[in-house]
């Protein structure tokens, strides 16, 4: 029976001493700190950091079992508080598994024995019946909300901070226990720490992207920076600053961010004359120069494209790579002599989004226009890629690329000559006749790692698409045991590495995992949580027949390779990977996409957990009282802020490819919202 050991720390006054909580219980064991500290007397119990564990046992996070008790002082045991779990002393004589990450194997003991050790040191654990002291404290809860004639109150949808997942420290809790089906905002935030993803920072709603998630990112940037770059654009560079007087000039621009800007207002201790922006996007930063730089027709178009990161700090519920105060992207903007050759570029760019998700992320999407309602705050029009997490039946806007006519070459005055005019026509050039040029903006960013996570992992953890996953092969040697003689070691080790090498000549992304202080089994899980597409394992018996055991993470199916065709069919398995996940998250995603003709079945469809087509008229009136009638107001766990996922269905876009069946018949077909006719389909659903 496996086993967990937590080290907690007491608030106590600045200067007393510490007094660690240490919990020794069933890995299954639900140990309620908070009902815990009430019964021990102790005030608010927090995870123990390495200082505390380096002072009080000598070890580290990863090397924490009972049996580092007996490396503190009788001073310090004379301090600290043993508890012991009540259905962990029933075992008896029943064999007990003790593990941290750090230990080559594990140790096994029984409760008999651990209470011996205790009584050795000496110490005198409480044993704490855990179900009971939960139960209690329920219970306890209940019946304070109805003495005061509450209802009993329903939990908050957990919001990742930056204390939420000091969990890690004192304990090996290097997997995901969190069930994606259960509870999916704990399982997202799991996933992303554990396996490797982010970590937290200490200014809220910001996050470290740590190397295995950022390689995701400059998957992206290689693939669309290419592709642009073939297309003429080129990247350039503009200050992250931008000054109140610039950013107020183009009011409905603005007016959409307003909230969510941060503002630098000292420098140093002396307040600056004039506040300035960090930028939330750069329109007002960038078009300036455009009018600076464009003195003739023949400068157009002009194509610049930017990798950088941006600032937006209005919302209350941050989630990693969905919505943060900080995140990177890339922004382009051009300039161009006709509303045509700008339409153009706006779909060019939307084709290249929706290759990102589909054939790097292997997440399927759907290209289509964004509503008045939802359109970008100064655009003439945008035009969106929308994913589907099924998880939670949500949309999500995953790339945008807009039209913003001639609304901002008229506020900054980006002109040039007319050159149809005719020459009798034209005069001076003072007197020439100007043309205001047609311009776009479209952005991508690191949401994309976001939706790629929920769209793929599962209760292992990460589910990496091949195409973007910074290890795409490891190699694991098995088969080794206590009576493997050094040479035998060798041998397997070197067989393991060999395979690496071939690999990598052939352009897969291989590594061995050759550390010798964990089992085979700790390395499967430990590959599996961060993704790893392909795992081969190699023994001595592998080597003697010239084989190696393929398991696939996606699907966990497993196959044996001949070592001689390893650069032929390892390739092409992971191309079968990617082809793979696509499909089955598109089947998914279309298994979810519902046709839905009358308001009756709107909200039952909608809480079904799918995105709906449904006709629609487009006013903005009618979008926003759907909004207001299909939300769930019984569901007060879900987070509430504007930015936050949408309680109501809104409009995710106008799909430019319409369904087939039953056709829109103009002036017949009416709007399911409001009963007027309909001009299309519209995609709607809840969304993040």
């Amino acid at each position: 029976m496996k086993t967990k050991t937590l080290v907690l720390k007491p608030k106590t006054a600045k200067s007393a001493p510490a007094t660690p909580v240490v919990i020794v219980a069933l890995e299954q064991t639900q140990t309620n700190l908070s009902a815990l500290a009430k019964q021990l007397q102790v005030k608010e119990m927090r995870f123990a950091n390495e200082d505390l564990l380096k002072e009080f046992f000598g070890v580290t996070k990863d090397e924490v079992t009972p049996f580092v008790l007996s490396n503190a002082t009788p001073e310090q045991l004379g301090r600290l508080i043993l508890v012991v779990d009540a259905a962990l002393v029933q075992m008896g004589e029943a064999e007990l598994v003790f593990h941290a990450p750090a230990m080559a194997s594990p140790i096994q003991n029984t409760a008999t024995g651990l209470l011996e050790f205790f009584r050795n040191l000496p110490l005198e654990p409480k044993t704490v019946d855990f179900q009971t002291l939960t139960t209690s404290a329920s219970a306890s809860g209940e019946a304070k909300g109805a003495a005061k004639g509450k209802p009993k109150p329903k939990p908050k949808a957990a919001t990742p901070a930056p204390k939420a997942e000091t969990e890690a420290t004192g304990t090996a809790k290097i997997g995901v226990e969190a069930s994606k089906d259960v509870d999916f905002p704990k399982w997202y935030q799991q996933v992303l720490l554990r396996g490797e993803m982010i970590d937290y920072y200490d200014v809220s709603g910001c996050y470290i992207i740590r190397p295995w998630a950022f390689y995701v990112w400059k998957s992206i940037q290689k693939f669309f920076g290419e592709a642009i770059e073939r297309m003429g654009v080129e990247d350039a560079y503009f200050p992250m600053f931008v000054s109140h007087r610039m950013l107020e000039q183009e009011k409905d621009h603005i007016e959409g961010f307003a909230p969510e800007v941060a503002w630098v207002t000292k420098a140093g201790s002396s307040d600056l004359e004039e506040p300035i922006a960090v930028r939330p996007t750069s329109e007002t930063v960038i078009y300036p120069y455009f009018a600076k730089w464009i003195r003739s027709h023949r400068d157009l178009p002009i194509r610049i494209n930017q990798w950088s990161n941006v600032v937006r700090w209005e919302f209350k519920n941050p989630q990693p790579f969905l919505r943060t105060r900080e995140f990177l992207w890339q922004e382009g903007h051009t300039a161009h002599l006709t509303q045509e050759a700008a339409g153009v570029e706006v779909r060019e760019i939307l084709d290249l989004y929706q290759r990102v998700y589909e054939e790097l992320l292997a997440v399927p999407v759907i290209p289509g226009i964004k509503s008045e309602r939802e359109k970008f705050a100064g655009s003439l029009y945008t035009t969106t890629v929308e994913g589907y997490i099924p998880a939670t039946g949500r949309g999500i806007q995953g790339g945008t690329s807009h039209c913003l006519g001639q609304n901002f070459s008229k506020m900054f005055n980006v002109v040039v000559e007319d050159p149809s005019a005719k020459p009798e026509e034209r005069g001076s050039e003072e007197e020439a006749r100007k043309l205001h040029v047609w311009q776009n903006s479209w952005g991508l960013s690191t949401r994309t790692i976001g939706v790629m996570v929920m769209v793929h992992g599962d209760n292992k953890g990460l589910v990496m698409p091949p195409r973007v996953s910074s290890v795409q092969v490891v190699v694991i040697p098995c088969g080794l045991t206590v009576k493997t003689t050094p040479e035998e070691r060798r041998v397997v080790c070197d067989g393991v590495q060999s395979v690496v090498n071939k690999l990598q000549a052939v352009g897969v992304r291989a590594r061995a995992d050759l550390r010798e202080n964990y089992t085979p089994g700790y390395k499967f899980n430990h590959w599996e949580l961060r993704g790893v597409p392909l795992r081969l394992e190699i023994g001595p018996k592998d080597l003697r027949s010239q084989t190696t055991l393929a398991v696939r993470r996606d699907t966990g199916s497993k196959q044996p390779i001949a070592l001689s065709d390893l650069t032929t069919l390892v390739p092409t398995l992971l191309e079968t990977i990617q082809g793979d996940m696509f499909r089955r998250a598109k089947e998914n995603r279309d298994r979810n996409l519902k046709v839905v003709t009358r308001w009756e079945d709107f909200v039952p469809t909608l809480n079904s957990k799918a995105i709906i087509l449904m006709p629609w008229c487009h006013e903005i009136a009618c979008e926003e009282s759907i909004k207001e009638r299909s939300a769930r107001s019984d569901e007060s766990d879900e987070p509430e802020d504007e930015k936050a996922p949408s309680m109501g269905a809104k409009s995710l876009c106008i799909p430019f490819e319409q369904p087939a069946e039953p056709k829109i018949i103009f002036g017949e077909t009416l709007c399911v919202g409001c009963g007027i006719p309909a001009k299309s389909y519209g995609l709607f659903g809840r969304s993040y």
